[in-house]
């Protein structure tokens, strides 16, 4: 029989996340700071939970962030990088303050990390790291913003057809093997731009569903373990492609529960292990796919709330 869904004690455990300022750790992990309040504000909204945080503190704090050039660091000071810039601009769509940026302003500093000739997409301006997450992370953005036309979305299809595999699989760059997180990315970038259609479902969807192994869990390329945060990776891929019933869902659900903190709340990456507000998310996100909990639907594309999703102006 599976544990109880422990809803207060994980709402309990995102609010206390930022009364840790006596804490080395706390000081240790700005870098994570935005990505935090995106991964602990989304998982509040899915528990219906939404207002557990103060929205006028989150949006001062995300405004904080903000570089005159329209990117978004980790925390005030940090320079700006694409995938702080994208769960900026989720949180601020979650609050429905995204009339407090300039959208011009971020579609520039996105679309500028694009080269134009091979559609591939840079974290920041002065790196030069490419891979199909900062191609996901760019679309998501300007859909959001309803600026994705500035982007040439033709060419960053290209670039994701080039990193499919023979398995049906998508690694993070042309040639690498699949994984679940690079699979999370294309498919997420190519349903944004409306080409589902260069995917071989039924081969990938078989990639995907024997990721899960004995103790229900999934994990994200052949012969490792299961992590709670391929409960999101692999079943959102799943939900996109209308595959969701190709896994036990029970056991995962399991899976997912056994691998709560039921003393302090919060989800690990399995049973035994330390909770942090990322797994937390992505279990509560790959229960809320899968029916369970009586949670608030999620969105498997954008990883944000459906309820907000008919404000996209894409």
């Amino acid at each position: 029989m599976a544990p109880e869904f422990l809803r207060e004690k994980h709402i309990a455990y995102i609010q206390s996340l930022d009364n840790k300022q006596d804490e080395l750790e706390y000081w240790l992990s700005e870098h994570l700071r935005m990505g935090g309040v995106y991964w602990g504000l989304t998982a509040l909204d899915l528990m219906g939970a939404r207002d557990a945080l103060p929205r006028e503190g989150v949006i001062d704090y995300v405004k904080s962030c903000q570089h005159p050039n329209g990117g978004f660091g980790a925390h005030p000071g940090h320079d700006p990088h694409l995938l702080y810039t994208l769960y900026a601009i989720q949180i601020l769509f979650i609050q429905d303050a995204l009339d407090v940026v300039d959208a011009d302003v971020v579609a520039r500093f996105v679309t500028a990390l694009q080269d134009p000739e091979t559609g591939t997409v840079r974290g920041d301006l002065t790196g030069d790291e490419v891979d199909t997450r900062f191609v996901y992370s760019a679309m998501q953005c300007l859909s959001i913003l309803g600026k994705l036309h500035e982007l040439d979305v033709a060419k960053a299809v290209e670039y994701i057809d080039q990193c499919k595999n023979y398995d049906g699989g998508y690694g993070f760059n042309p040639g690498a093997e699949s994984h679940a997180g690079g699979i999370f990315t294309s498919l997420g970038a190519l349903a944004i731009a409306n080409r589902l259609d260069l995917v071989d479902k039924d081969l990938l969807s078989w990639w995907l569903c024997e990721r899960q192994l004995p103790s229900g869990g999934l994990n994200g390329r052949p012969e490792k373990l299961p992590d709670v945060c391929y409960s999101w990776w692999v079943l959102s891929s799943l939900a996109i492609l209308g595959r969701l019933d190709w896994i036990d869902r029970q056991k995962l659900r399991e899976f997912i529960l056994d691998a709560q903190d039921d003393e302090q709340g919060g989800i690990a990456d399995r049973k035994g292990d330390m909770a942090d507000v990322f797994h937390t998310l992505f279990g509560i996100a790959g229960l809320s796919l899968l029916g369970f909990e009586n949670l608030e639907p999620v969105n498997p594309v954008y990883c944000l709330p459906e309820r907000i999703m008919g404000r996209l102006k894409r």
